[in-house]
């Protein structure tokens, strides 16, 4: 089988599926595992590199007001690919290409390739959304076992913080203009032993303001951006502390949003256990080796 995900998640999913091998084709943020990163890319942003925080925001919403895509679709590849399976998405505009536009291009190529979206809006959407994979790809037996193991690691973290007061936490998905957390995130929080002060589960993420931030009563404040690695999430992070937008005694954080929050993948449970050593460290512990550099702390004390 030959497939081409545009899809950062999708691809993840499809390597712990043990499929990388068949996997042709991909998009140009598609950067896990590293081997990924070998693969023909398909589909490349439109951005211009080098925008602010609150430059992308206004140039990705006139963009999506206007129709435009944000991502560019390369049909020439696609064709080249000659691909049995195209794995995509129909739930975020700003995360890949239309899925409109994809039929589009393989009707025009002349392609019997079969298209299949997942569109998790919640955590165990996202499980399900492997199963889908899976049985896309010939590797269901794969799948309830990954499944399975993700389960596994949930119930331990829900079983380790049940019991304790749950920690009021506030995600930002973006930083200026701040974005309260939709989709698979405030279940992360939960699962965690937190609770989510702005942001429901399922729904998508909201464009919210400082003073709604801030009379949300948060003990803990998460910084991850969506598409934005630990050293760019720090980043906007330190500007947003340094603007004196949040309250002066609320400890921020920074994480590795692309590994630990925004990509609807396995790895959403590493989040999970990361978030739940933030919330209850005395009872979680610290990060382990694996993971720690995926997190850093102490903006505010």
């Amino acid at each position: 089988m030959r497939i081409v995900s545009l899809l950062p998640s999708a691809t993840e999913i499809v390597f712990a599926l043990g499929a990388g091998d068949d996997l042709v084709g991909v998009t140009v943020a598609c950067d896990y595992p590293p081997e990924a990163r070998g693969k023909r890319i398909v589909s490349t942003s439109t951005l211009p590199e080098g925008l602010s925080a609150a430059e992308i925001d206004a140039v990705v919403a006139e963009r999506v007001s206007a129709g435009e895509d944000v991502y560019r679709l390369d049909e020439g590849a696609l064709a080249d690919l000659d691909a049995d399976l195209v794995l995509t998405q129909d739930l975020c505009s700003v995360c890949s290409v239309d899925v409109s536009r994809v039929r589009h291009a393989l009707d025009f190529l002349g392609s019997s390739a079969d298209v299949v979206n997942v569109d998790p809006r919640t955590l165990p959407a996202v499980f399900e959304s492997i199963r889908t994979i899976g049985a896309a790809i010939g590797r269901t037996s794969q799948a309830e076992r990954l499944i399975a193991e993700l389960s596994h690691r949930l119930d331990a973290i829900r079983d380790t913080v049940a019991g304790r007061d749950r920690v009021p936490t506030l995600v930002l998905e973006w930083t200026d203009p701040p974005y309260a957390p939709g989709h698979w995130i405030p279940d992360m929080v939960t699962a965690a032993g937190g609770d989510c002060v702005l942001g429901r589960s399922g729904d998508r993420s909201l464009r919210t303001d400082w003073d709604a931030v801030a009379s949300a009563s948060a003990e803990v404040a998460i910084a991850a951006p969506c598409g934005f690695d630990l050293a760019d999430s720090a980043a906007l992070a330190t500007d947003v502390v340094g603007r004196g937008v949040l309250p002066a005694d609320l400890p921020v954080w920074a994480v590795d949003a692309n590994a630990l929050f925004v990509r609807p993948g396995p790895r959403l449970v590493d989040g999970v256990e990361v978030l739940a050593t933030i919330l209850h460290p005395d009872a979680v512990g610290a990060p382990d080796a694996g993971r720690a550099h995926l997190v850093t702390a102490g903006l505010i004390s």
